[in-house]
């Protein structure tokens, strides 16, 4: 009897508990946020779960975001953008180009030397989303954030201190645009995501990466290559767009407050944090690099100067590519540096 009173006393106690509004409104949304890097990585550990933690704080608590590193719900990087198109996670974090030629007017911040500095492009990136991009190559989803990451640079075994040395070299390449950059330079172009590097570097199926300083640590690329080439001064050979975006239904779906404490900490802010965090992290890499006893070797201007000459039909081809798709490529790469100028670079 005791027990049975007990009981009902608890039960008539949740039940007025949830008459009481709010009173269960904590946490009572969560969202998956899948993307391809290990948790130590510089994008989730100083990126995505701070930003996450922000917009829970801003939702009062009706919010919580579940991280899902390293693919662990399952899928490959390249599968990343339709996962959100579907629903499979309700956030993704990835690098754009991991689906050639889907998003072809987003390959111009991609460019061979485009890019002069890294938060001035993922501005321009955010604002070209904004203004065109949401409503055309990203339309089946809802984009929250725009960047690309700092300074490209060349680490091989053997090194890299003139054009001539890039010569048959098998070299990883992230994007369409960049591997086409890498043949262009002489190198034999191996695509493939960024978690595959380690591997194919120990087997010899590459010789070499591009990637940014900021991300080697991750990969312990540091032991595995003992040769780095910059580019110097402002000069970036490349670099790569990397997008966050939702689950557009789902997102059409949260009530006001929510997609306000989304919106809040997304957006211009977003690209901005995001690609400022990324730069600020290349100086650990590299200091990883130099504690090493690695050679890092920066090319000087007028080694950059025949590099910049080699790469242009890499970007003649492109323009030809979009104006044979109804886009007017000079155009698009006139307005871009437009765009990084604006934005201070």
């Amino acid at each position: 009897m005791i027990k049975r009173t007990f009981l009902r006393s608890a039960a008539a106690a949740a039940l007025a508990l949830g008459m009481i509004p709010g009173a269960l409104s904590a946490q009572e949304i969560t969202l998956r946020l899948h993307q391809f890097l290990p948790p130590p990585a510089t994008v989730p550990a100083h990126i995505l779960k701070p930003w996450a933690t922000r917009v829970e704080e801003a939702s009062g608590g009706k919010v919580k975001i579940e991280h899902y590193d390293a693919m662990s719900l399952g899928g490959t990087p390249p599968s990343l953008y339709d996962q959100a198109v579907d629903g499979v996670a309700d956030i993704v974090m990835t690098v754009v180009g991991y689906t050639p030629g889907r998003f072809p007017k987003t390959e111009v911040f991609e460019l061979p030397f485009m890019m002069t500095d890294p938060v001035a492009t993922a501005k321009a990136f955010q604002e070209l989303v904004e203004t065109e991009l949401q409503a055309g190559e990203y339309s089946d989803t809802h984009v929250l954030g725009a960047w690309v990451h700092g300074p490209g640079v060349i680490h091989t075994e053997n090194g890299v201190n003139t054009l001539e040395d890039m010569e048959g070299l098998k070299m990883r390449g992230p994007t369409r645009v960049i591997t086409n950059l890498l043949k262009e330079l002489g190198a034999t172009p191996v695509g493939m995501p960024l978690p595959a590097i380690p591997e194919a570097l120990s087997k010899g199926v590459v010789d070499g990466t591009v990637i940014p300083w900021e991300v080697t640590p991750a990969i312990k690329l540091a032991d595995l290559v003992t040769n780095h080439t910059e580019f110097g001064g402002d000069e970036s050979l490349y670099t790569a767009t990397i997008i966050m975006t939702m689950n557009k239904a789902r997102y059409d779906s949260l009530p006001d407050d929510v997609k306000a404490a989304i919106d809040g900490e997304s957006g211009m802010k977003l690209a901005e944090f995001a690609a400022q965090v990324m730069y600020d992290y290349d100086k650990p890499g590299r200091d990883i690099a130099e504690a090493a006893g690695n050679t890092i070797v920066t090319l000087p201007p007028e080694e950059v100067a025949r590099w910049k000459e080699k790469a242009q039909p890499v970007i003649a081809t492109w323009v030809e590519e979009m104006n044979a798709n109804g886009v007017d490529g000079q155009a698009l790469i006139d307005q871009a540096k437009a765009l990084i100028e604006k934005h201070g670079g």
